[in-house]
């Protein structure tokens, strides 16, 4: 029963003006391309709808296609609009045909609106089982692969990297990356994150032992963030990101760089609830 309260303890709510992140009726569809640029997720139409049906099969929840995508979209709303409390519970109730929007909703408030690091390692663990839960259902999607990444990622993080190495999480995140940029090779999150994986192991290990153990190197750490920048250069986490990649790769040298970043980042002009808190995050670092 405990995990259960943990999961639905408290959502703080969106902090910030969301207005402007409504995206109803036909706005979602128009707004969806520059939305999901950096995952890469398909607009949820009866046609995506019927198609993840028919691959989830016994996984699929008990609706219709045109049910379905209703569904999701009233998912994705709540999302962009920062509701990510309805997001989750609506992403949640479909299963792992949900999971991608489930995932990302308890994962971005997670990351930005729990401040208590067990409360915040407990929900990274239950993303990460989401996930792994649309990999078994629906191995073909990038997002079930690349939301676990994203989930344990983000999990390891709140770990000492001996634990997180112990765990064989590195591993664990490397292969879904993988297996989502095969699958994606657009996919800017991905790469975001695959420059975050080569730069945190040698930011914490050295590049020796890093490059030895897990193939972690510089050079891919700088290629990855430069792809995500190229496919994404309107999205502050892509910046954000490429200034944490510059610190862990040289913080002395790198300084100013970095800052110019998070500088790029907090200038930002947010297009859903997840960008603004992006954004007011960058600005947060700067001050």
């Amino acid at each position: 029963m405990a995990s259960k309260k943990s999961a639905a303890s408290a959502w703080a709510a969106f902090p910030l003006d969301a207005k402007a992140f409504a995206h109803a009726g036909d706005a979602l569809k128009k707004a969806w391309p520059k939305l999901h640029a950096g995952d890469c997720e398909p607009f949820p139409d009866a046609k995506r709808a019927a198609a993840l049906l028919k691959a989830a099969g016994k996984a699929a929840p008990k609706l219709d296609a045109v049910a379905l995508a209703t569904a999701l979209q009233e998912a994705w709303r709540a999302f962009h609009r920062g509701d990510f409390k309805a997001a989750f519970d609506a992403g949640e109730a479909l299963g792992p045909v949900g999971a991608s929007v489930a995932v990302k909703a308890i994962g971005i408030h997670a990351t930005y609106l729990v401040d208590d690091e067990d409360e915040k390692l407990k929900r990274f663990e239950h993303a990460a089982a989401l996930a792994e839960a649309a990999i078994q259902a629906l191995p073909d999607e990038a997002n079930s692969h690349y939301r676990h990444a994203f989930a344990l990622g983000r999990y390891s993080q709140g770990l000492s990297i001996a634990k997180a190495l112990k765990q064989g999480i590195a591993g664990k995140v490397r292969a879904a990356l993988d297996a989502a940029l095969a699958l994606a090779p657009k996919h800017a999150e991905a790469h975001t994150a695959l420059a975050l994986y080569h730069a945190e192991i040698i930011g914490k290990i050295g590049a020796m032992i890093g490059g030895l153990t897990y193939g972690a190197k510089a050079s891919e750490a700088e290629k990855h963030i430069r792809e995500a920048l190229k496919l994404t250069p309107a999205s502050p986490i892509a910046h954000i990101e490429h200034g944490n990649v510059l610190l862990l790769l040289d913080e002395r040298r790198n300084e100013d760089a970095a800052a110019a970043a998070y500088e790029k980042a907090a200038q930002a002009r947010p297009l859903d609830a997840m960008e603004a808190l992006d954004a007011a995050y960058a600005q947060s670092q700067l001050e």
